[in-house]
This record gives structure tokens, C-alpha cells and sequence, in this order.
């Protein structure tokens, strides 16, 4: 049965977990007290004590927290769980929301050991429901049921800061609205090609995200470089919603001829390109949602007939 071994929290960021016999769960916050808790997508971590005995069997000397997990487990396979998945503990959920993560700084368990487990195997979550949680508890894992998506918004000012981002909320207001969703994450990027393709390749090939939309910079100015970082990672180009996009967008404005908004799929993620305001992403958005979900089924190997 799979249970939890050990639950960890620390104040302060960058400080050592201590042990806790529970802990409470705040609903889209995380664990009360805890300094990685916040309205972002990795309220919860977790790691396996079986990711852990791997590192013990390096020749590390290492315990339950020293990984700064929030949650060690016991009897799951954490790596096997994809993004939208969902976690229950004692009557509160977690929802899968990222797979692993990227160390920017080499940590003392790597210089240690030549390896750290937790950037390969941790997963991350955020909370649906409170409650308090405690060690031994059990854990029950339900397969995702709807898509997984990440919106991103493209905006030097609002990467910087100094833009409050409403195309993206905008875009995810919708997509809840009409579509069975499991996780949407949000992302705000400064417009660089290098770092979109590299964000697009990360949440297809490492995050598994079923459907990526990104917003602004589809145009033709020189900071525009959503449609050709598109074009450079994806493997097959979807042309239908661009043209069905630019089509009812020009019955509303001539400048819809100026959006260079591409549509493809990388390996079994959807990728669409919308505009930037919150108006005309929402406005293309429409035209296309209520296709989205079977183009996805298609595109990750459904036999379901297409016919209506």
C-alpha cells in the first residue's frame, strides 16, 4: 500500500527540511508554514524512499527531507505518474503539476555523490481541498481525467514585471470554461526565440503537456518570434485552425492578415500560437476550441471514428 514516510518543512528557502508529524494542506497554497508554498505550480514537492535508498546505495548518508521534499513516499512509483494525475490523502487532493525540475546551482548532494535524485525523480504538485495530512498516511492515485495544458504568455514588459499579464487568464478562463481540463499551468516569457523553443521542447518532450498555447508575438515586428520558434520545434503543422483563425479574425479587423499564428504538434503535444490581446486571443480561441480535444486524441493515437 502506498503511504507516506515522511512529511518535511522548512520556514525559510534554501534551509534544511525538518520532520513533522502532519502537516496542513491549504488549498492552491500548499503546506501551512511552509517556505515553498505559494499561488504558483510547485506548492507540494515529493520524492520516493526508494529514490532515496538509490542515493544510500551511492554511499551518501541520507534520510527522509534531506532531498528538501515536502512529502516522502513509500510504495509508489512517482516517476511513473504523469502531469494532471491526481494524489489523495486523507481527503485532500494533489494534482501532478511538474515532472522533476532543472538545478541551475549544483546542490552538496551532488558534489557529494556525483548525482542528485531529485531533479530526475521529484515530482511536484499543487492542492485542491484542505485538510491536515499525516505520517503513515495512505495515498491513493487516480489517472488524470482531461487535458493538460500550459499557456504562455509572451511579453517582454510582463516577463520584467512591469505588465500585468491578462491575455494568459484570460486564455485559461476559457479553456476551464469548455474543456475538461486536469492541470493548466501559466508561464510569462520575454519574447527570445532561444528560450521559447527550449520552453516549448521542455513542456512537450519532459512535461508531457497534452496542449500549449502561447500568446503575443505573432506578428511581423521584430520582436514577433512566436511562429518561427513554432515552426523550428514542431513535427507536423496543423494548418486548418490557422487559416479558420485568420479567417473569422478578418471579419472583424483587416489586420488579422498581418497574424503569423502557427498551429503543430510535437511528438503527442498540440501547440497553437494566439494573438496577444486578451480580446483577440480569446476571439481565436473560439473559433477552435470545441476541435481541440479530438484533434489531441487523434494526434496521441485514438482509433475513435471521426465521424459526427
Amino acid at each position: 500500500m502506498a503511504k507516506i514516510l515522511s512529511l518535511n518543512i522548512s520556514r525559510e528557502k534554501g534551509t534544511k527540511k525538518t520532520s513533522a508529524e502532519s502537516v496542513t494542506l491549504v488549498n492552491d497554497f500548499g503546506i501551512k508554514d511552509d517556505a515553498h508554498a505559494g499561488k504558483w505550480h510547485r506548492q507540494v514537492s515529493l520524492l520516493a524512499s526508494e529514490s532515496i535508498q538509490t542515493m544510500k546505495d551511492k554511499g551518501l548518508d541520507v534520510t527522509q527531507g534531506d532531498f528538501a521534499e515536502n512529502i516522502t513516499t513509500e510504495g509508489i512509483v512517482l516517476t511513473d505518474l504523469i502531469v494532471g494525475d491526481k494524489l489523495t490523502i486523507n481527503g485532500t487532493d494533489l494534482i501532478i503539476s511538474q515532472l522533476g525540475k532543472l538545478c541551475h546551482h549544483k546542490c552538496a548532494i551532488y558534489y557529494a555523490a556525483g548525482d542528485c535524485v531529485m531533479p530526475r525523480e521529484g515530482i511536484f504538485a499543487v492542492v485542491r481541498g484542505d485538510g491536515e495530512i499525516h505520517a503513515g498516511d495512505g495515498i491513493t492515485m487516480t489517472p488524470k481525467s482531461g487535458l493538460s495544458v500550459c499557456v504562455v504568455t509572451l511579453s517582454d514588459k510582463g516577463s520584467r514585471g512591469e505588465r500585468v499579464d491578462e491575455s494568459g487568464p484570460a486564455v485559461a478562463k476559457l479553456i476551464t470554461e469548455r474543456l475538461n481540463t486536469s492541470f493548466i499551468r501559466m508561464e510569462i516569457l520575454a519574447d527570445e526565440q532561444d528560450q521559447l523553443e527550449n520552453t516549448l521542447k521542455y513542456l512537450a518532450d519532459s512535461q508531457k503537456f497534452d496542449l500549449i498555447i502561447t500568446n503575443g508575438s505573432t506578428g511581423v515586428s521584430p520582436r514577433d518570434i512566436a511562429p518561427d520558434a513554432t515552426l523550428n520545434v514542431i513535427d507536423k503543422r496543423i494548418p486548418g485552425y490557422e487559416e479558420a483563425m485568420r479567417i473569422e479574425s478578418f471579419k472583424k479587423t483587416n489586420r488579422a492578415l498581418i497574424s503569423r499564428a502557427v498551429t503543430g504538434a510535437r511528438g503527442r503535444s498540440m501547440i497553437v500560437n494566439l494573438p496577444g490581446s486578451p480580446k483577440g486571443a480569446v476571439e481565436n480561441l473560439e473559433v477552435i476550441i470545441d476541435s481541440l480535444s479530438h484533434c489531441i486524441e487523434k494526434l496521441q493515437g485514438s482509433d475513435k471514428d471521426c465521424a459526427r
